[in-house]
C-alpha cells in the first residue's frame, strides 16, 4: 500500500512538472509567435512608408534634385523589406528615414511644394505611417523583453537552453 501511494504522488509530481514545462514551453513560442507578427506588421508598414516616398519623390523630383538612384533604392529596400530579419529591417528604417528628411528639405526650401495638396497629403500620410511604426516598434520591442526575461530567469531559462530558445533582438531605430 506504501509503495502504491508513493508511487502515485512521484507519478504526479512528473506530471505536474511535465506540464509546467510544457506550459513555459508554449509562453516561449506565444511570444515568438507574436514578435514575429508583430515584426511583419513593422514590414507592411515600412513598404507603406517607401510607396510614400516613391510618390514624394516624384512630387518634388521637378524641384529639387533627386538621382535615379534614391527611386532605384526606394524600389529595392521595398523588394527587400517583406524578406528581412530585425537587422535587415533597422538598415531599410535608417535608410527610408534619411530619403524621407531629404523630402522634408526640399519641401522646405520650395514654398510652392509647402502649398501643394498633394505633397500636404502624402507628407500627412507619411507622418501617419511613422506613428503606426512607432507603435509596432513599442510592442514588438515589450515582447522581446517578456520573451529575454524568461530566457535569463530560472526556471524558464532551463527550459530556453533544453529546447535552444535563444534571445530575440531588439528593434532600436534612430529617432527623428
Amino acid at each position: 500500500m506504501i509503495y502504491l501511494t508513493t508511487g502515485a504522488v512521484l507519478l504526479a509530481i512528473i506530471i505536474i512538472f511535465s506540464l509546467y514545462i510544457v506550459a513555459i514551453y508554449n509562453k516561449f513560442k506565444r511570444l515568438k509567435n507574436a514578435g514575429d507578427a508583430t515584426l511583419g506588421q513593422i514590414k507592411v508598414a515600412l513598404k507603406k512608408r517607401l510607396d510614400m516616398l516613391s510618390e514624394l519623390v516624384d512630387s518634388v523630383k521637378s524641384y529639387a534634385k533627386f538621382e535615379k538612384s534614391t527611386l532605384e533604392n526606394i524600389t529595392k529596400m521595398r523588394s527587400d523589406v517583406m524578406k528581412g530579419d530585425a537587422k535587415d529591417i533597422k538598415k531599410i528604417e535608417d535608410a527610408s528615414r534619411k530619403i524621407l528628411g531629404d523630402i522634408k528639405v526640399a519641401v522646405e526650401n520650395y514654398p510652392e511644394l509647402k502649398t501643394s495638396e498633394s505633397v500636404k497629403k502624402l507628407m500627412d500620410a507619411t507622418t501617419s505611417i511613422e506613428d503606426e511604426i512607432a507603435r509596432h516598434r513599442y510592442t514588438y520591442n515589450n515582447i522581446v523583453q517578456e520573451y529575454n526575461t524568461m530566457v535569463d530567469v530560472v526556471p524558464s531559462s532551463m527550459v530556453a537552453s533544453m529546447f535552444s530558445f535563444g534571445k530575440m533582438e531588439y528593434l532600436e531605430f534612430e529617432e527623428g
